[in-house]
């Protein structure tokens, strides 16, 4: 039930990725690069998973050093996350075989410098290296330009960034990358890949709906975007982002695995009647950029909290981070974002404050119970 792929094949040192390749399984370490036991762990956690592609985040001088560390500890093949700090391509290049760069977080350093620029050093620090790229767009984190561009179409920025990247980079003439594409609504996901699939066919697909959240739901949600993408014969390597404890990681891999087959032996399975109409808690898979574990507990935390709420269709954000959190809530109803100690709560793009861990799950209900008790007088 998946047809041919159009997209050209790549290599990620020795991993053949696109055309008839066969479709890759990667995950992301959810520990701190820093922490090499934890990290070298969770990458022979993934490992033992079958991943074909395991991702790291660097956000320091201390994550490049780790990260040198880690490369002489293990013989996975690692892709890193420049996160908002483009220039550590240059250090983190000799030890990896892939590198990440969102398009949106180019503007946050040395503004002085054109997106062109940028973006023709990452591939010349991929090129000398032997390096794939990815260039990886998140729904939750435009460059300003697009959101000003196409102010009321949201995939119509994503898409428009993902294609003038994809130029940027062939400018270079680079071939060894690949486009994601990524929202946590798989509604979202399937339109931007499949618009995208048709303005560049050539181009090698990275899927994944991030910031699925806890099981089942993450699954479900994963599902519904592989299964009408891959059956347009779209999609050449992806990721089941889910919240889960971090010796459980290898269940994105094995998950990732079993939709593949799945699609590929006919076995659809319908979406659950009214799915998207009530309560939709949205939470990042956990990764190093994480600063305190208790976000994931928090996330499970919320999902018991709120289970009164499941007739309402309201939006509840948990983000594990600084990087993605601010931005990555501003759609939801109510968002919270993790830091070392607080816990940073939203209401829309409205900052509430800050909270400890003890305290934030009382006051969320608070917010809560009062969007309830304002919609319901509006009816």
């Amino acid at each position: 039930m998946i047809p041919p792929r159009k997209t050209r094949t790549i290599h990620i040192r020795g991993l053949p990725v696109g055309g008839s390749a066969p479709i890759a399984v990667q995950s992301m370490a959810a520990t701190r690069t820093r922490d090499l036991a934890a990290t070298l762990r969770q990458i022979r956690i993934l490992e033992e998973a079958g991943a074909d592609l395991i991702r790291i985040a660097v956000d320091s001088r201390a994550d490049v050093d780790a990260l040198a560390e880690l490369r002489a500890q293990t013989d996975a093949r690692l892709s890193v996350d420049l996160q908002e700090s483009y220039r550590l391509a240059e250090h983190v290049a000799p030890f990896v075989d892939k590198i990440r760069y969102n398009p949106g977080h180019l503007h946050h350093h040395e503004k002085e410098k054109s997106t062109r620029d940028k973006v023709a050093w990452i591939v010349d620090q991929a090129a000398k290296h032997g390096c794939a790229l990815r260039i990886g767009i998140n729904a939750g984190s435009i460059a300003p330009e697009y959101d000003a561009r196409f102010p009321d179409d949201h995939v119509s920025a994503i898409v428009a960034c993902a294609i003038d990247h994809c130029a940027l980079v062939d400018n270079q003439g680079f071939t060894d990358y690949v486009v994601s594409i990524k929202d946590s609504d798989p509604r979202l996901v399937v339109e931007a890949n499949t618009r995208f699939a048709a303005e560049r066919p050539d181009v090698p697909i990275h899927l994944g709906v991030t910031e699925a959240g806890m099981p089942p739901e993450g699954i479900i949600k994963t599902r519904i975007a592989f299964e009408q993408l891959l059956a347009r014969g779209i999609g050449d390597t992806l990721r089941v982002s889910l919240t889960l404890p971090f010796d459980d990681k290898g269940r994105e891999i094995a998950v990732g695995r079993e939709l593949i087959r799945d699609i590929e032996q006919g076995r659809f399975r319908s979406v659950p009647p009214n799915f998207f109409d009530g309560l939709n808690i949205i939470a990042c898979p956990s990764c190093s950029r994480v600063e305190n574990e208790k976000f994931i507990e928090l996330a499970a935390d919320v999902k018991r909290m709120t289970a009164y709420a499941q007739a309402h269709k309201l939006t509840i954000a948990v983000m594990g981070c600084r990087v993605n959190g601010p931005g990555e809530t501003d759609d939801a109803d109510l968002g919270l974002w993790c830091g070392p100690t607080l816990v940073n709560l939203k209401r829309g793009e409205e900052e509430l404050g800050a909270f400890p861990y003890d305290a934030i799950l009382p006051r969320l209900q608070q917010e809560l119970d009062a969007l309830i008790k304002s919609r319901a007088s509006k009816r």
